[in-house]
């Protein structure tokens, strides 16, 4: 019997990875380096960040610097200005809050996440937050996920991860964790074999859970 929920944020609760995405490609234009949807679907699941591309090409690693510290002002500006929220997901949290103890564990920056939750429209729910400076290694280590489990006193086989791309997946896989892939078009073409299960919106969550 599951007791205990731990969520990924971008792509799972909220819709940020596309803004991500363009602020990146926004970012790498000033230098005329084109980032294509493809290659960067591509990249994603293996951890490879864009950034090589201006290294490629000649840039020093100072200019890349710089350059990612521009999409991450860029970044914010899509976060202070769009619609962020997934139909259906505060309605889901709300119910689930009931019988489960949840928790966020992110590969954001805590001062993005913070951005995006402003509002704790949904934090409310949630124990606690890991962000990307709260644990050693990221995503697909297991330390994000192992951390959670510590912070909340759970056992693994209590315990259900929800993501949405392969890295997440992984970590909760060298995390011994039974994993829920929830259906995300921007990473549909990651490899998804290794998911315990698979879901198309998280309404089909607490089905899931009650027969797990």
């Amino acid at each position: 019997m599951k007791k205990y929920i731990l969520f990924d944020n971008d792509g799972v609760l909220v819709e940020t990875e596309r803004y991500y995405f363009l602020a990146t490609q926004k970012a790498l234009a000033i230098h005329d380096i084109e980032l294509s949807f493809e290659y960067y679907q591509t990249i994603m699941p293996k951890a490879i960040t864009a950034w090589h591309l201006m290294l490629d090409a000649g840039f020093t690693q100072d200019q890349v610097v710089q350059t990612r510290d521009q999409r991450n002002i860029y970044y914010q500006e899509y976060l202070k200005s769009e619609s962020l929220y997934i139909d259906g997901v505060h309605e889901v949290l709300e119910q689930l809050s009931k019988n489960y103890k949840m928790a966020i564990i992110t590969t954001s920056r805590r001062v993005d996440f913070e951005i995006i939750h402003a509002d704790k429209k949904l934090t409310q729910y949630m124990e606690f937050v890991l962000c990307e400076e709260d644990y050693p290694r990221a995503k697909p280590y297991p330390d994000p996920y192992l951390k959670g489990l510590d912070l909340l006193g759970a056992q693994k086989h209590e315990t259900m991860i929800v993501e949405d791309s392969e890295r997440g997946l992984t970590s909760a896989v060298n995390a011994q964790v039974e994993c829920a892939i929830v259906y995300n078009e921007f990473t549909s073409s990651h490899d998804f074999s290794q998911a315990t299960h698979r879901i198309s919106t998280l309404v089909e969550l607490e089905a899931l859970l009650s027969n797990s």
